[in-house]
């Protein structure tokens, strides 16, 4: 699992930072997930070394435009380019309906197949690998946060140990790898996860923007990986947060330190803290390692490997 940041900046893009959008790498089943879609996000991707005939779902937090409007740019070229996947978008009340007029107006057709989920707290999809559940977070308008967690693997398989037993290698090793009971031609009952070394858990990371401090965030992120928080504004600036309900450099921090996360990456940062002004980037980065010491602070085409524990 990797991620790649294909926007950093709030609101507005500035010369160095585009609006929100990053992109979650699953090299394992070859696909990429997209969370929000500003402005660009497609001429981010021609510049990265995504493909956008890989993205396969696009999770949105909200209907602010700095996290949507690039959204049918993007789908339009994935049809022109004859994108042979379905796209599946999953976001607040009103998505679908916005996706509806821009095809209406711009007589815009998708050539393959797009289908779009309105989502609420709770689970939002699963399969044997992944799932994926949302929180509703503290915004002007309907908005959630997203977790994506992998599912815990079998501990690595003992070949050796498996062979010194007698066990016929093929369709056997499948199921032992698996952790599952055989039963072999000589009656003996094999337990697959006594041949398996310890439990490979599925890691875990969680995107929560546009927000405030919340309980529902710290709720959502508890013992991720990754938390990936946005921090619009500095410290000083508390007042400015609470008035447009966005996080400081300090409450993404507090959300960290409280939901017990091992890393904390911040984004989404105003651009009054771009270079030339008094309050720089690296003043917010500081503010929240004062709480949360393992924080690290995003920009446009970063790249973060997500490590199993």
């Amino acid at each position: 699992m990797q991620i790649t940041f294909l926007g950093t900046s709030s609101g507005v893009p500035t010369r160095s930072r585009n609006v929100s959008s990053l992109a979650l790498r699953l090299p394992q089943r070859s696909e990429i997930w997209l969370f929000d879609c500003g402005e660009g996000t497609q001429h981010q991707i021609m510049r990265s070394d995504l493909r956008v005939s890989q993205i396969r779902r696009i999770f949105i937090t909200h209907m602010h435009g700095d996290h949507i409007y690039g959204l049918m740019g993007l789908l339009a070229s994935c049809g022109l380019a004859g994108h042979p996947e379905q796209i599946d978008i999953y976001g607040p009340p009103k998505l679908e309906e916005y996706i509806k007029a821009c095809c209406r107006y711009s007589q815009t057709n998708f050539h393959y197949p797009v289908k779009i989920h309105t989502v609420d707290s709770g689970l939002v999809f699963k399969d044997d690998s992944f799932t994926v559940h949302c929180n509703a977070l503290t915004h002007r308008v309907p908005a959630f946060g997203y977790r994506v967690t992998e599912s815990d693997r079998p501990g690595t398989f003992n070949v050796k140990k498996a062979e010194a037993m007698g066990i016929p290698s093929g369709p056997i090793y499948g199921k032992l790898k698996r952790g599952e009971w055989v039963t072999l031609d000589d009656g003996r009952r094999i337990n697959g996860a006594e041949l398996c070394g310890p439990t490979q858990i599925g890691r875990a990371v969680v995107y929560c923007t546009d927000t405030i401090f919340c309980d529902n965030a710290v709720e959502l992120a508890k013992d991720a990986d990754v938390l990936i928080h946005e921090a619009t504004f500095a410290h000083q600036d508390a007042e400015l947060a609470y008035q447009r309900l966005h996080s400081t450099s300090t409450m993404a921090a507090q959300v960290a330190l409280m939901a017990d996360v091992k890393q904390l990456i911040m984004t989404h940062f105003s651009p009054r803290y771009a270079p030339g002004n008094p309050k720089q980037p690296h003043d917010l980065l500081t503010e929240a390692q004062a709480i949360f010491p393992n924080t690290i602070m995003a920009y446009d085409f970063f790249n973060h490997e997500i490590v199993r524990s």
